[in-house]
């Protein structure tokens, strides 16, 4: 038995020992620079006020316009061209124009370009120079499965000192991503090794879903079988212990040892990474999707249609939420102002949805549901609205929790018993982000490079060792 132990261990460590490596060194790079993504402070920032005087059509021709079936959310913006309405479906999104609901898609560059030089603008960003630089569906920065109903995207050069390129929606007209010089060469050197993230594997999702969480499994039985090597060649002499072996196998016994724990719970939580539901559960069942994200009748949003933007508003949105059809303009990246179907004018604009809206919605949604409360900044499962400050309200339903944005009506997280424990067999575990060490986040720096080093210290040796086990 120890003999096959030793053979496995030896050989899957020569095959996994650069990928260790690899893991422990990017990861410290990926712990202070993170994959390039917009912001909703920039993506607010970049947004125009939205013409109130221009002549529009009611949101429920706009749907209608839009061919997309089962909408359940409307946005209107204004474009550099024109207003538009954005309509979003479960895995489709359209954007027609508000004066006649004709198409709004973005098929040239120069539309592209203009909405870039727009945003920018709006961000006071340096647009002079800017230029479309390419139309494409994946490059690295946006292979995420998030972009799937924007692409093609237009890449789209500033121009600018920072380097900084920002992606146009052919779908939308807006733009969804941007990245910088500097934050795309760390990220060489951090995400895109670290999750095995080449172009040509990570645009086929399942094909790279498949083959990076088969590597992370192979990974953890080899540091699983090193554990148990380690331990077992262990020699007691009294009170001390010693290694067996010398050189660089004694290094690889001895740093082995000290780093077991981190190991195996570092690998174990990076193959959790890619569970993606095989063992852990987290997405809402049908008859939940189907509470929360019933399509609205937007026939009833023609009363909303009649009452004024606010004023400076830079984006309006339509939603249904418990049946009701409710729509807020965003005044500001902090600021709102909600205004439900049919309601009676209140004493001051009201800003979120109230904890009694919540509480209407719990019978119809699960049963044996508790009052909401409002979840604490410092939960222990955290959530975030795209809204700071907005309140988020947790649904307790015996066993099965529910987060919900205040702001939008949105579920924001599902909690059942399996994913409060992902949350720690999986974000614990992997990016240290225990309640205890996010209060003191120097400490919690300090941990994560000092364990990585380790990790890449005990890397090295196993690729030496590997080495010379090859050479000979």
């Amino acid at each position: 038995m120890m003999s096959a132990i030793v053979v496995t261990h030896r050989w899957l460590g020569i095959a996994f020992c650069l990928l260790f490596a690899m893991w422990f060194a990017t990861g410290i790079v990926m712990h202070f620079v993170p994959f390039p993504s917009l912001t909703e402070a920039e993506r607010f920032a970049g947004l125009a006020p939205v013409d109130r005087g221009a002549a529009r059509i009611p949101v429920v021709e706009a749907v209608a316009a839009s061919g997309v079936a089962g909408a359940v959310r409307v946005r209107l913006i204004q474009r550099s061209d024109a207003a538009v309405y954005i309509v979003s479906g479960s895995s489709r999104v359209r954007a027609v124009r508000a004066f006649d609901g004709a198409d709004a898609s973005v098929a040239i560059a120069d539309a592209a370009l203009a909405s870039a030089r727009e945003h920018a603008r709006n961000r006071g960003l340096d647009a002079a120079r800017a230029a479309v630089v390419a139309r494409s569906d994946y490059d690295p920065w946006s292979v995420p499965n998030g972009f799937d109903r924007h692409r093609p995207l237009f890449r789209v050069a500033l121009g600018d000192a920072a380097g900084t390129e920002v992606y146009v929606s052919s779908s939308t007209g807006e733009v969804v991503l941007d990245t910088r010089r500097g934050e795309r060469g760390w990220n060489w050197a951090g995400s895109v090794l670290h999750w095995i993230y080449p172009t040509v594997l990570r645009s086929n999702w399942s094909l790279w879903d498949r083959v990076v969480w088969t590597l992370s499994l192979l990974a953890l039985i080899a540091a699983m079988l090193g554990a148990v090597l380690g331990i077992a060649r262990v020699q007691l002499r009294g009170r001390r212990m010693s290694s067996p072996y010398r050189g660089w196998h004694a290094l690889h016994h001895v740093i082995g040892l000290t780093a077991t724990m981190f190991v195996l719970t570092w690998s174990l939580s990076g193959w959790l990474s890619m569970d993606h539901g095989r063992l852990f559960s987290g997405q809402l069942t049908a008859a939940e999707s189907g509470v929360m994200n019933a399509l609205p009748d937007w026939a009833a949003a023609s009363w909303l249609d009649r009452q004024p933007i606010s004023p400076s508003a830079r984006e309006i949105e339509w939603f249904a939420f418990n049946g009701t059809v409710y729509r807020r303009d965003r005044v500001g990246l902090d600021r709102q102002v909600l205004i439900k179907a049919g309601d009676a004018p209140r004493d001051g604009p009201t800003e979120f949805l109230d904890v009694h809206e919540i509480q209407n919605l719990v019978a119809r949604l699960a049963a044996g549901c508790g009052a909401p409360s409002v979840l604490a900044g410092n939960d222990d499962y955290p959530a975030q609205s795209a809204i700071p400050g907005a309140p988020l309200y947790r649904l307790r339903c015996g066993d099965l929790w529910f987060d919900i944005d205040g702001a939008d009506g949105s579920v924001l997280q599902r909690l059942d018993a399996s994913r409060r424990a992902y949350r720690w067999f999986y974000s614990a575990l992997h990016t240290l982000d225990f309640p205890v060490l996010l209060a003191h986040p120097r400490l919690r720096d300090t941990l994560i490079v000092g364990l990585c080093a380790l990790g890449l210290a005990f890397s090295v040796t196993g690729i030496a060792i590997g080495w010379r086990r090859l050479r000979s």
